[in-house]
């Protein structure tokens, strides 16, 4: 599997991904997020700013995902708990999606983010299942509850090497 950033020319694919993972999420239950989301206008500008992915299998796309470095305005405050470390730079992971019959993408999403940032974060909706067990099997803490810009509520986690905190080229 290779990763390489998303381009305008990959919005149709990376639409396509996100139904299936929005299919994936309905299947296991999670009927709370992606209603209406992501947007194509959201899409284009993750790519515009250089924030967009696509895991590939030789030259296909199998998986897409956002890797943001900097502040995530919706993680200022967080609620019923703390972030691990609150002032080193950190990584948002957004997005993330891939076609159902492939298995371990999100880890390979998570190990090249870790690549670039020992500083990660996420949030999801406390029903999705299959991103919670990718928060416990990949080294990351439950740290509390933030809440999106329109209110919904989500479970925030974090994995940090604590002894350093260095972003990659």
């Amino acid at each position: 599997m290779t990763i390489r950033h998303a381009t305008p020319d990959d919005l149709q694919q990376i639409m396509h991904l996100l139904d299936c993972g929005r299919h994936t999420m309905r299947q296991n239950g999670d009927t709370f997020q992606w209603n209406g989301y992501p947007t194509e206008e959201q899409i284009l500008s993750d790519i515009a700013n250089g924030n967009s992915y696509l895991i590939c299998d030789v030259d296909k796309p199998v998986a897409t995902f956002a890797m943001i470095i900097g502040e995530e305005p919706t993680y200022r405050q967080i609620f019923n708990g703390q972030w691990i470390n609150d002032t080193l730079p950190y990584a948002t992971v957004h997005r993330l999606a891939g076609l159902p019959h492939y298995h371990g993408l999100g880890k390979i999403c998570l190990d090249f983010v870790w690549s670039k940032i020992h500083n990660i974060r996420f949030d999801t909706h406390s029903s999705n299942a299959i991103l919670r067990h990718l928060a416990e099997t990949n080294g990351f803490h439950y740290c509390g509850i933030i809440y999106l810009a329109n209110g919904d509520e989500r479970m925030a986690f974090q994995r940090i090497d604590n002894v350093q905190c260095t972003m990659y080229n």
